[in-house]
């Protein structure tokens, strides 16, 4: 069976302005594939309410798993909540549960728990919670999409503690390929290659020292003997171009006249 397949959307206007610099997209890559989820797309959208109404349909029903990040704080705009609530055509509640958790975490401080920051405790009607353990404020997941906060750390946490309840399915083989020449030489070679090996994605990945050049050809698949023949028989073709190739110690493949690979 092939592995579920997954898209992020980070919601904010200050991602597409430039102030603040995505961190989400990367990690949660990496925790999905580890998972043997697979990611398919990652869209980064306004904060802007019809913009996230149609995003959000359009996503959900695409793909397995959805992961937002971003819009669901105390402010003006953040209106993630009830634009996810309108794609589904649910109301927005002030849900107990995420009410009393706020409650409980502003008891005995010195911050005021006022309107603005029980708007946090607003939620889809038929929604769930996903624990933030970071800052109280729960996230949410309603239907196949996951509503989690745009802070890091926050996403971090909240991803975290809902992993054990997603699906997973293998995780990839990948296994590099360094060659100590052009990927234009060698895109030939990649080209015969995929053709034989339908199963086996590869990526070519030009790479630029002092006096040396070369491409990092990095070779990706669910079932491991192909991926690992597919690499033996770039190293083989490269080899017979006149560069050098061989296997190190850990069953990885090293092409191009010594220089490391490695094998994940």
């Amino acid at each position: 069976m092939p592995n579920p397949k997954a898209a992020i959307l980070v919601i904010g206007d200050e991602i597409l302005s430039g102030r603040t610099k995505d961190k989400n997209i990367g990690w949660l890559a990496e925790e999905l594939t580890a998972l043997g989820i697979s990611l398919k797309e990652a869209r980064v959208i306004a904060d802007d309410r019809e913009t996230i109404i149609q995003t959000v349909r359009s996503l959900a029903a695409t793909y397995d798993y959805v992961f937002t990040s971003g819009g669901i704080g105390p402010t003006h705009d953040d209106i993630t909540t009830e634009a996810v609530a309108a794609a589904f055509g649910v109301p927005v509640i002030r849900h107990p549960e995420a009410m009393a958790r706020l409650t409980r975490h502003y008891k005995d401080t010195d911050i005021d728990f006022n309107e603005a920051r029980q708007k946090m405790a607003d939620i889809p009607e038929t929604a769930e919670l996903i624990d933030n353990p970071v800052s109280a404020a729960p996230g949410y997941r309603i239907e196949n999409v996951h509503v989690m906060a745009g802070v890091p750390s926050i996403l971090q946490a909240m991803f975290t503690g809902l992993a054990p309840s997603l699906q997973g399915g293998v995780q990839p083989t990948r296994i590099t390929v360094q060659c100590a020449i052009g990927e234009g030489t060698i895109a030939g070679i990649l080209g015969a290659v995929s053709d034989q090996f339908a199963g086996v994605s590869i990526g070519s990945y030009p790479w630029f020292k002092p006096g040396q050049f070369g491409t990092a050809v990095v070779l990706t698949g669910l079932e491991i003997a192909d991926v690992e023949a597919a690499a033996a028989l770039v190293a083989q073709k490269v080899e017979a171009e006149g560069f050098a190739a061989k296997r190190d110690a850990d069953n990885s493949i090293i092409g191009g006249s010594g220089i490391g690979g490695g094998h994940e």
